[in-house]
């Protein structure tokens, strides 16, 4: 990297770092959790949940409808808590390498400590809701510790924005929400804040690593950033939801999975990254098949 790259990367850091210290939160304490839940009011807006639009969605009373909201909610920041947590490790790994004493390694850790407190956040979210322990299945868990070992570079920062881009759109859109439960709204607004950081890191990053990659490299970071996108995608809603209202966790998925609304959330979710990673050679090729099977273009 030459002198001029090195100094844009540090003044970045240098805004991050200061931004970091201005506009954090922490949420033990600027969450009120023991505050009561409001009547009537959802997890998330109704026409993001899985089945809206669909003769299950018809089938389901309001409160029914409320509840599955609940659920999916608790799924999409469990979710988060799985893609934090391999962040957090290659983060980790990535800065093990380099000199603490610069201000792009001192905002790494500064994100570490961010996501530290995102994965507590959600947490106690879904604890202070009262909703079962949405973990991704085996197989997705162990994908993602096959992940975080061999993603570096550039499918590092393109898994990540993926992850941090999607929950974003859903969140912005549902922390403005007056219906939604202002726990939830209160979550969102911490989380996007922080990640809105995140997201420059990743982006800029990105754009300072293309460049420099081979042919082998950009081939290994298409294939790995699309395979999170579809992984994630898939398992954003967890089946198990279902079973909150009494629906065969099966028969749910599979119509979500069919849903037209569904499927629009999801490029609606991407609609701001998918022309950035273009942009960036990161979709194209032979593994743009995943991104269209996840519906994400």
């Amino acid at each position: 990297m030459n002198v001029k790259a090195r100094s844009d990367r540090e003044a970045t850091a240098e805004r991050l770092l200061r931004s970091s210290l201005d506009h954090s939160y922490e949420p033990g304490i600027d969450i009120d959790w023991d505050a009561p839940l409001v009547d009537g009011a959802w997890g998330i807006p109704p026409h993001r949940v899985s089945l809206y639009g669909t003769g299950l969605w018809e089938g389901l009373s309001e409160e029914q409808r409320r509840t599955l909201s609940v659920h999916e909610l608790c799924s999409i920041a469990r979710i988060g808590i799985w893609f934090e947590m391999i962040l957090m490790q290659m983060l980790l790994r990535y800065s093990y390498d380099r000199d603490p004493r610069r201000r792009h390694i001192q905002y790494a850790l500064v994100e570490i400590a961010d996501e530290c407190r995102h994965s507590v956040m959600f947490a106690k979210m879904a604890e202070r809701y009262g909703v079962p322990d949405y973990a991704p299945r085996r197989l997705t868990h162990e994908l993602g510790r096959l992940f975080k070992t061999v993603a570096t570079g550039p499918a590092m920062f393109a898994g990540t924005l993926f992850v941090e881009e999607i929950l974003d759109q859903l969140q912005r859109e549902a922390m403005r929400d007056d219906t939604v439960q202002p726990l939830t709204r209160m979550v969102n607004k911490i989380h996007v804040t922080e990640e809105a950081r995140h997201v420059r890191y990743a982006r800029e990053e990105l754009m300072r690593i293309m460049p420099h990659t081979n042919a082998a490299q950009r081939a290994l970071a298409r294939y790995l950033s699309a395979r999170v996108a579809f992984v994630v995608a898939r398992n954003l809603i967890h089946r198990d939801v279902y079973l909150s209202v009494g629906i065969d966790p099966g028969i749910g998925r599979e119509v979500a999975l069919q849903n037209p609304h569904h499927q629009a959330m999801l490029r609606w979710s991407a609609r701001k990254l998918v022309p950035f990673l273009r942009e960036q050679g990161i979709i194209g090729g032979p593994t743009e098949a995943l991104w269209r099977k996840a519906h994400l273009l």
